[in-house]
């Protein structure tokens, strides 16, 4: 009797199967097992992504002849493409396909983007012929099949990411059952460790392929990154037999919506203040597709009135708690997901204008000559330590004060990196008003010659991007994963890509808009080909001030915001461990003490 009771424990109660649909153990699947193969990829897909981005801006002006706000604009353009596609791959994850063959799709589709984008750079008949001219504007532009081929394979690319980005994290994250307090303590840790292998392979990127491309060839310099995404999906394929799986639950906009009309249509109509009046389905109806049902919440009321029951059973008009409940836990996210979208401008720059800062200065180490896009291994670095040094040590040393498993609030942690983007704007602002000084002292203003100043006094800047980055953007994956409903994991995923993409955006009409407002009534304007004679230390603080108004809604909204229930008492259980140690801890003082004596 007791092994049967012991094999009905080992089944996990969070609804995940495997491929075929059926129940799956959790000795035999998920966790860390099948975690590793997830991760893997993720390092392998993540040198492959930016060893396309990171120096992609250099190859706009060097090799197709693009201006600086032309170029910095495009790769914002793509860069934004690609971090918005998710919220379509999620979709179909959601919706149709499900995690995993959304992700082999779409991979497919990546693949097949990175190998034309290869050739694109390795053929000399698809890109116009060299040019050493000072002033890119005197060298012969890229013809319309040069930047059609380019920019067809980019935007492949950019829709094969699409399928990729939402569900690879998510599928890591649904290894682990929320109703076992083991596994839910992993997860709490497992966005940290995501983030540090999403870093691990952009160090590699920013540092040996950036290397390659500025010293070797672009050709390698590319070719390389391709040969990276193959091996990381072979690495994913790998680990299919451990993969736990979450059932499709239908079209998560299309439950949201007919929430949002049924409420719209009964608009004149009561809500009962007892929430049992309200239209709810069995659990037994729940229990059978793997969902968990939602009690009524008081937040966002007016949607509760697709609920109240007026006879007609419609699903336009009438739906149930947990389908509106859903939709509030959406809804609620949205002005957290604003206030993510300025710093996400922020970290736009580090693959525009912050590179074309480091060419202007001395990048000499003896004869070595340091790529500019490698400053932002240093990034990475600051990010890699930052995690480890988070999670290993700040998340103990909070625990014990706040009793949270998490050593603190999501929200908190983000607020914590939105006061780091403001003090990294003002850092950037006074290195670059130094460096205009620099280059005024030794009249390179008008020739744009290189500033007799090395590259390192951008270090500053870069190491507080990757703190940044430590507290908000891992923060900001968890966040919406977490917060989103059970359902809806894909989607709630996608939010926190759908900010870099809206940021990357913001930064392209942001530097539009203020280059052409500062050269009106025959000003020379803020950011010019020539950075000797531009002003992008007006550029930045402009940013500080716009990090700080940020970081004002943030804190609005961020009080204002309800945390959804959790649907298993998971996190009650760590909580109470916490309490339970700390109370051992105080008891162990006075005994202590009387040894002492």
């Amino acid at each position: 009797m007791s092994l049967v009771e012991e094999g009905a424990d080992d089944y996990t109660q969070d609804g995940t199967v495997d491929l075929r649909g059926n129940p799956v153990r959790r000795s035999k699947r998920g966790g860390w097992t099948a975690c590793s193969f997830v991760v893997v990829y993720e390092v392998f897909e993540r040198m492959a992504y930016y060893g396309i981005s990171s120096n992609l801006v250099l190859y706009l002006t060097k090799k197709l002849h693009q201006g600086t706000v032309t170029s910095a604009n495009n790769v914002t353009n793509w860069v934004g493409t690609v971090w918005i596609m998710p919220i379509l791959g999620a979709y179909v994850a959601d919706a149709h396909l499900g995690r995993y063959w959304t992700f082999i799709v779409a991979s497919a589709i990546y693949l097949t983007g990175m190998s034309v984008l290869t050739l694109a750079v390795s053929l000399p008949g698809l890109k116009p012929p060299p040019c050493s001219a000072a002033n890119v504007g005197d060298c012969e532009k890229a013809s319309t099949l040069h930047l059609a081929i380019f920019y067809g394979a980019l935007y492949t690319l950019a829709v094969g990411t699409g399928g990729t980005k939402p569900n690879i994290s998510t599928i890591g994250a649904d290894q682990f059952d929320d109703f076992d307090p083991k596994e839910k303590g992993h997860k709490l840790s497992f966005f940290n460790w995501w983030m540090f292998s999403i870093f691990f392979g952009t160090l590699f990127a920013n540092t040996v392929l950036v290397y390659i491309q500025d010293n070797v060839g672009w050709a390698l310099g590319y070719g390389l990154p391709t040969l990276g995404l193959a091996i990381s999906i072979a690495i994913f394929l790998a680990g299919t037999r451990y993969y736990r799986h979450r059932v499709p639950a239908g079209s998560p906009f299309t439950r949201m919506a007919r929430v949002i009309v049924a409420a719209g249509r009964k608009w004149s109509v009561r809500v009962p203040s007892d929430p049992k009046e309200l239209h709810e389905l069995d659990p037994q109806e729940y229990a059978k597709k793997g969902k968990f049902r939602i009690d009524s919440t008081p937040t966002l009321r007016f949607l509760n009135k697709a609920c109240v029951q007026t006879g007609t059973t419609s699903p336009w008009k009438l739906c149930s708690v947990t389908q509106v409940e859903e939709t509030k836990q959406m809804l609620r996210m949205i002005p957290i997901l604003i206030a993510t979208f300025v710093p996400s401008c922020m970290v736009a720059q580090i693959n525009t204008l912050f590179v074309k800062q480091g060419t202007t200065l001395d990048r000499s180490i003896g004869s070595f000559k340091i790529p500019p896009a490698s400053l932002s291994g240093f990034v990475t670095i600051s990010m890699l330590v930052s995690v480890v040094l988070y999670d290993r040590f700040f998340v103990k040393i909070m625990q014990r004060w706040t009793k949270n498993p998490r050593g603190i609030s999501l929200l908190h942690r983000m607020g914590i990196g939105l006061v780091l983007h403001i003090v990294i704007m003002t850092v950037a602002s006074f290195t670059e008003r130094w460096r205009l000084r620099v280059a005024t002292e030794h009249n390179l203003v008008e020739s744009g010659g290189q500033i007799p100043l090395t590259i390192f006094i951008l270090l500053p800047q870069f190491v507080l991007m990757g703190t940044a980055d430590a507290f908000l953007e891992v923060a900001k994956i968890e966040f919406f994963y977490d917060q989103a409903p059970e359902s809806m994991k894909s989607l709630g995923t996608s939010y926190s890509m759908t900010t870099l993409g809206i940021g990357n955006f913001l930064s392209s009409f942001l530097l539009s808009t203020v280059s052409h407002i500062t050269k009106r009534h025959g000003h020379r304007g803020w950011i010019l080909n020539n950075l000797n004679a531009s002003h992008l230390d007006y550029y930045y603080a402009f940013f500080v001030v716009l990090n700080i108004l940020n970081f004002a809604f943030f804190l609005f909204v961020a009080k204002l915001y309800v945390y959804r229930a959790e649907v298993s008492d998971s996190m009650v259980v760590l909580e109470e461990e916490l309490k339970g140690l700390d109370r051992v801890h105080n008891q162990e003082v006075p005994v202590t003490q009387l040894c002492d004596r």
